[in-house]
């Protein structure tokens, strides 16, 4: 079994190449969506959303949020505080201008795993 130390390594790199990502894909970095307007439809090559297919989106991310929150219910101190260090990461940072979804995701990271404390040493039903 690993040694704490390598846990606590590998889990830095981990969560450094999923960081060095994170500027180009949608964070909150400069040439992101700044509005609704970066998200019109007229400038997209996809064809807008039709209500079927946004309500279908609705339910898997209801499902993935339900799915993160059993996982993070098991989750070690340490996965529960690189979480923490994720969201806060992701907050805006000095020489980068706060974007309004990178705040509320920062956020509901957090919701998340306080959501997920609720169910932590739940006896299974």
């Amino acid at each position: 079994m690993p040694d704490r130390e390598t846990v606590i390594q590998e889990s830095a790199y981990l969560q450094k190449m999923a960081l060095s990502r994170w500027e180009d894909e949608g964070g909150a970095g400069r040439g992101h969506f700044d509005s609704a307007s970066d998200l019109d439809p007229a400038r997209s090559h996809a064809s807008p959303l039709r209500n079927a297919e946004l309500v279908q989106l609705q339910i898997r991310v209801i499902a993935l949020e339900n799915l993160v929150i059993t996982l993070l219910t098991d989750a070690s101190d340490l996965q529960l505080d690189l979480a923490r260090a994720m969201a806060a990461y992701i907050s805006p940072r000095p020489g980068f201008t706060p974007h309004r979804l990178t705040v509320h995701a920062a956020a509901e990271m957090l919701h998340l795993i306080e959501r997920a404390g609720h169910f932590k040493n739940m006896p299974l039903v």
